[in-house]
C-alpha cells in the first residue's frame, strides 16, 4: 500500500489542487480536466499542471489512467472535505464525447468559430463532455467558449464559466447567442430579440442596458446548449 504524505507538507498549489477536485467531483459526479484545474487554481500552464497532478499521485493522493476520458481518480481523503466523491464517478470512458474549446467571448476582436468541422484541434483544445451537454447536437457542430464578465449573471452564467454552443448563423427570439458586432468591434454573449430592423442583444444584468443594432451588422455564431460553471 502507498504511504500518504501528509496534507500539510503538501505544497499550497497542490494543497489547492486537492480541494478544488474534491469539490468538483462532488458537485458534477466526475473529475476535472487539466484545463479545468489551472483554471481552477490560477495555473496558466498545462505542464505545471500535469507535473503536480504526478506529484500528488506519488504522495499517495491520485491515481491516473490515460486510458479513460478525465482519467483521475482520489484515492486519499481531503482533510476539511466530508464524504467519498468518488462513489459519485461517472465511468466515462465510452460516455464522453469532446467539442474543442476555441477562445474567450469578450468585447475585442471576434472569435473564430470553426467553419471546417473536420479541423484538427489538440488534445489540449478539447473538453469532455457527457453527452447531455450537448442536448441532442452532433459534437462536431459544436464548441465552447470561455465567458469574460458578468453581463449574464442573472441567466446563471458568471466570469470564467464555459459556454457550450451549436455553430449556426441563425437564432429565434430568446436564444442565447453568441454574435460579433463588425461596426462595435467586439463580441458579446446575449438574448437575441429581432425587433423590425433593429436585434436587441439583452444582457441578464440589472445594471446593464439593451444592446440595439442594425440586423444587417449583427453576425450570429452560435446558440447556447449549456454551461460549464466555474467553481469560485
Amino acid at each position: 500500500m502507498t504511504n500518504i504524505k501528509d496534507f500539510g507538507k503538501l505544497s499550497e498549489r497542490q494543497q489547492n489542487i486537492l480541494t478544488y477536485m474534491h469539490e468538483y467531483m462532488t458537485d458534477y459526479g466526475y473529475p476535472p480536466t487539466i484545463r479545468d484545474i489551472g483554471l481552477a487554481t490560477g495555473i496558466n500552464s498545462t505542464s505545471v499542471v500535469n507535473y503536480n497532478l504526478n506529484k500528488l499521485v506519488d504522495a499517495g493522493y491520485l491515481e491516473r489512467t490515460d486510458k479513460v476520458a478525465r482519467g483521475l481518480r482520489l484515492v486519499a481523503p481531503i482533510p476539511g472535505k466530508k464524504g467519498d466523491p468518488q462513489k459519485k464517478i461517472i465511468h466515462l470512458s465510452k460516455q464522453v464525447e469532446q467539442v474543442p474549446l476555441i477562445g474567450q467571448i469578450v468585447a475585442s476582436r471576434p472569435v473564430e468559430v470553426p467553419e471546417d468541422t473536420g479541423h484538427y484541434y489538440d488534445e489540449d483544445d478539447m473538453i469532455d463532455l457527457p453527452p447531455y451537454f450537448l442536448n441532442g447536437v452532433d459534437p462536431a457542430q459544436a464548441f465552447a467558449l470561455q465567458v469574460k464578465g458578468d453581463s449574464m449573471i442573472d441567466a446563471m452564467v458568471s466570469d470564467n464559466d464555459i459556454v457550450i454552443l451549436k455553430s449556426q448563423t441563425t437564432a429565434n427570439n430568446g436564444d442565447m447567442v453568441a454574435v460579433w458586432l463588425p461596426e462595435r468591434g467586439e463580441t458579446t454573449l446575449k438574448y437575441f430579440y429581432r425587433e423590425g430592423d433593429k436585434i436587441r442583444l439583452q444582457p441578464a444584468h440589472p445594471a446593464m442596458d439593451a444592446i440595439y443594432v442594425d440586423a444587417r451588422n449583427c453576425e450570429i455564431r452560435g446558440k447556447v446548449l449549456s454551461v460549464i460553471r466555474h467553481i469560485h
